[in-house]
């Protein structure tokens, strides 16, 4: 009996082009995400949807392979093309919910762009309702995936306000860190930046971005959260940016973020 191959994936595969070389083909709801234009989200839907065409036919199925440069790919008739990339940081609000959109109707972190003109543009990584401070944004995802990739992105450090005044055992067992759910929770680094009589300021640095991960290190040691502000993204610092203001970034903080 003849061996049975596994199934195809035609999500990202390659095949050789007419000169030899190897042709990179992507699923479509991918590509349309690659060149900026949409999240892969948003892309398939707009193809189950019966809106995206592939050399002039309707594809319903966003796993459907094209290869870059080659296929003509239009949405609603009109053929795409990759945009001009942006990147930029954002000094977000409590309140606000990092999400495209939101199934309960609560504020998003775009309300903050309203009004800007910008065309699609993600969130890199998140913060938390209860969470401020800087956040990037970018319709690059090769250059978001650098940002968060947990092995070599760059640090983020937070300031936090917990309701007591940490000893430096404390602040040395939040570094040591704690298992929790499977996930080992630790701060890269923890220390006492001021006190008062019931409450501190520490800054703590992550090496990645696990969910909600201070807060769930900090309810192991009974600590409560007052405030918890993201100050810096490796060298970049959100510094006097106005709380729900943003700012484009420049190439030498972009190139320094992805290094």
């Amino acid at each position: 009996m003849p061996e049975r191959r596994p199934p195809r994936d035609t999500r990202t595969t390659a095949r050789r082009g007419v000169s030899g070389s190897p042709a990179v083909r992507h699923g479509l709801a991918r590509t349309l995400s690659k060149q900026g234009v949409c999240s892969r989200t948003e892309a398939a839907r707009w193809i189950t949807d019966g809106r995206v065409s592939v050399d002039g036919r309707i594809v319903r199925d966003p796993e459907f392979p094209v290869v870059a440069g080659r296929a003509v790919v239009r949405v609603d008739g009109q053929a795409t093309a990759a945009a001009d990339r942006h990147y930029l940081m954002l000094n977000k609000p409590r309140g606000l919910v990092t999400t495209t959109r939101d199934e309960r109707g609560r504020d998003t972190v775009y309300r903050c762009l309203e009004g800007a003109g910008l065309p699609w543009t993600a969130p890199v990584g998140r913060l938390d309702k209860a969470s401020e401070g800087l956040l990037l944004f970018t319709n690059d995802p090769e250059w978001a995936a650098r940002v968060t990739d947990p092995a070599c992105g760059p640090d983020k450090t937070y300031h936090v306000q917990v309701d007591r005044v940490p000893d430096e055992a404390l602040l040395r067992a939040l570094q040591v860190g704690v298992r929790v759910g499977g996930e080992h929770l630790a701060a890269r680094q923890a220390r006492l930046l001021r006190a008062g009589e019931r409450n501190a300021w520490v800054e703590i640095v992550l090496d990645e971005g696990r969910n909600r991960q201070i807060r769930r290190l900090l309810e192991v040691f009974d600590i409560r959260v007052l405030r918890l502000v993201r100050v810096a993204i490796g060298p970049l610092l959100l510094g006097t940016l106005a709380k729900g203001a943003w700012r484009m970034l420049d190439a030498a903080e972009r190139e320094a973020l992805a290094r």
